[in-house]
Parts: C-alpha cells; structure tokens; sequence
C-alpha cells in the first residue's frame, strides 16, 4: 500500500468526522428550530439532495480538472458551509440551516468518490484492498465525529454552533492533506469521447445489482442512523449516550475495511454482500427487542458492519461494470442512485420516528432490505445459469 492510498484513507477519515458530526447534530438542531416536529431531519436530507444534485456536476470537474482540484473544490464548499451552519444555527434560521446543508452536498458527492480514486492509485492489482484501506480511513470519523460533537456541543453560547465552526477548520486539515496526494493525470478529451453510452452501461445486471445494493443498503443505514439521535432523546437518554451509541456504529461501518476486501478476494463480492444483508436484518431485530442505551449500541454496531460488508462489496462489484474512460460518467449516476435514495430515507426517518415511532421505523426498513436480498439472488441466479464467474 502507497504513501497516497494512506493519506487518501486520511482524507476519508475527515471527511467521515463531517458526515458523523452532521448526522449527530442536524437531527437536533433541526429539531429545535423546525416550525413543526417532523421537519426535524430536513437538514439531514438537505446534506444528501444537496449530494444528488451535486452528482453531475462533480463528474464533470472530475473529467475536466481531474481528481485533485475536483477533491479540493469540494473541501472549499465544506469549509463555507460549515460557516453557514454556525450562522444559522446562531441566527436560529431553520431556512438557512436547510439551504447550507445543501451546498454542503458538494462536498458530500466530491468525497463520495475516495473510495474509486482508491482503486486507481492501486492500478491494475489489490484494487478490493486499496478500496478497503481508504474505506477503513472512516475509523478516524468513528472517533473524532461524536467526540466532536459532543466536546463542542456547547463551546460558545449557541449549542452545537462550535461544532459546525469545528468542521471548517476539518476541511481545511483535509485540503492540507489531499495537496501531497499524486494522483493519476486526468483523461485525455480523446479518451473521455470514447467508450459506451452511459445508457448501455445501466443496463448491465452487475451495474444494476452494484447501484441497487449500494443506494437501498446505505438508505437502510441511513433511515435508522437518522433517527438514533432523536429517537434516543425521545426514551430519555443522554447526549453523551447518543455520542456514544453513534462512535460504535461508525466503527462498525468502517473498522471491518481492515479484512473486507481479503473476504472479497477470496470470496467474490456477492457472498460478502449477503452477510451484509444478514447483518442489517439482525440489527432490527434487536432494535426491535427494546430502547435501552446497550439496544441501541448492539443494534446501530451490526448495522454498521452490515452496511460495510454491502457497501464495500458493492463498491467492488461495480468496477466491473465499466471500462476506464467510462468511470466517471458511471461513478455519478451510481452516486446519484445512492443520493437518491439517502435524501427519501432521511425525510422517510425523521417522518417516520417523530410521528409514528422507532418501532414502526425498524419494520418499514424491511422493504429496502428485502428488496436488497432479492437483487443479490437474482443476480446469484444468472451467475448460477451462465457457469461464468462474475
């Protein structure tokens, strides 16, 4: 493993301390300036429609500047909105906090792609570790973010203003970081004129089943991941509870990168996949079974390895879906299908647990895990019939 794969796993790490700190704390602040109670994950789906709009956009400063000035223009966005969500949340401006979440989706899709500029600082070989390792960098996030959250909650008089103060100055500490990465030169115009229309690529079983289980896993993820924090205010638990309950899930989101990609070396991305499926739906079951703080720690830690095994084998399924001067028109649409669905699951999430109740929130995230199983064996099954490993 190179030098620039661990400062990208850095770089990962960071960009996890953003996302966890923001899903600890939007929840919240949007709970405490929302008109009306069920508006209170808005903030957490601006983040991710700002990251769905964001998609072609990103793909074209990836083709036209490459990955480095692409990766940094997004840690420029991060840092401004991350002033705009101090502002508002000292203004008490639901309106402003929404719209800063969005442009924040900038960075949101930017990051997003780490994990394929992974594979290409690997080349040709060990491109299932390279994405682990970089995947792994979350771990810094699973540390840093709550315990961020929750040492700047109350830094200055507004609560939580710290944080978002706290997360600028992340950014700029990435910006830092990505400058001493040497990443691949961008295509030439000659070869990004080349390869098959993205229309084509779509219609691949392997693409169809990678977008499917990346979008509806992290949608899984991120409808009961939402909810945590409200719902753990809610039962009567503290906020350190909450800082707690989300540090081990983001550890379980990212400390298996350590071995996943030997798992799909050996195993293939499928089988890995299933196990991810079967993770998520033991942790409904345990959420299922109570709303005591160690429920809520065991259920939100499967959910996060879970959602490992699913994202991390789907992130490796789907590069065999496209040629190189394809990826980057085939990396936005399936980022766009995963924010897609994160922004239908954080308003579905904050819906859901202020209206109807933890509970009913677990039963509902079913129906995007079973339709997740059903894509893994369907495409199982035309392996099974064409004899051609996949």
């Amino acid at each position: 493993m190179n030098k620039n794969l661990w400062l990208l796993a850095a770089a990962q790490g960071l960009f996890l301390t953003n996302n966890v700190t923001f899903i600890a704390i939007n929840g919240l602040v949007g709970l405490a300036l929302a008109p009306v109670g069920w508006m209170a994950t808005l903030p957490v789906m601006g983040y991710v429609l700002g990251g769905a709009l964001s998609t072609q956009p990103v793909a074209y400063t990836q083709m036209r500047f490459g990955r480095k000035v692409s990766f940094q223009m997004g840690l420029g966005v991060a840092v401004l909105s991350a002033l705009l969500c101090a502002w508002a949340a000292f203004d008490r401006n639901f309106d402003l906090l929404c719209l800063a979440t969005v442009v924040a989706g900038y960075y949101n899709a930017n990051a997003q792609l780490y994990r394929f500029a992974a594979a290409e600082l690997a080349g040709t070989t060990g491109q299932e570790k390279a994405v682990s390792l970089v995947m792994a960098g979350g771990l810094l996030g699973a540390v840093a973010g709550p315990n961020l959250a929750a040492s700047t909650r109350d830094l200055i008089a507004t609560p939580f203003a710290g944080a978002y103060l706290a997360l600028a100055g992340v950014a700029l500490l990435s910006m830092v970081i990505l400058s001493a990465i040497h990443f691949p030169p961008p295509p030439t115009k000659k070869a990004l004129a080349g390869g098959r229309p993205l229309s084509v690529i779509m219609r691949q079983p392997i693409f169809i089943v990678a977008a499917a289980c990346s979008a509806l896993g992290y949608g899984v993820m991120n409808l009961l991941m939402a909810a945590t924090p409200i719902a753990m205010q809610q039962c009567g638990l503290p906020f350190s509870a909450t800082a707690l309950v989300l540090e081990w899930h983001v550890i379980g989101m990212f400390a298996p990168s350590f071995f996943t990609g030997h798992l799909i070396k050996r195993f293939g991305p499928l089988p890995v996949m299933a196990v991810g499926v079967v993770l998520n739906l033991l942790c409904i079951v345990v959420a299922l079974s109570g709303v005591e703080l160690h429920q809520f720690l065991t259920g939100l830690f499967l959910l996060g390895i879970g959602w490992n095994f699913l994202f991390t084998g789907a992130t490796t399924l789907s590069l065999q879906a496209y040629a190189p001067e394809e990826k980057d028109r085939a990396q936005g649409a399936l980022n766009f299908c995963v924010f897609a669905t994160l922004a239908l699951s954080s308003f579905a999430s904050g819906l859901l647990v202020t209206t109807q109740g933890w509970t009913l929130l677990n039963y509902g995230s079913l129906v995007p895990l079973a339709l997740t199983a059903a894509a893994l064996l369907w495409l199982m099954q035309r392996q099974r019939l064409s004899a051609r490993p996949i």
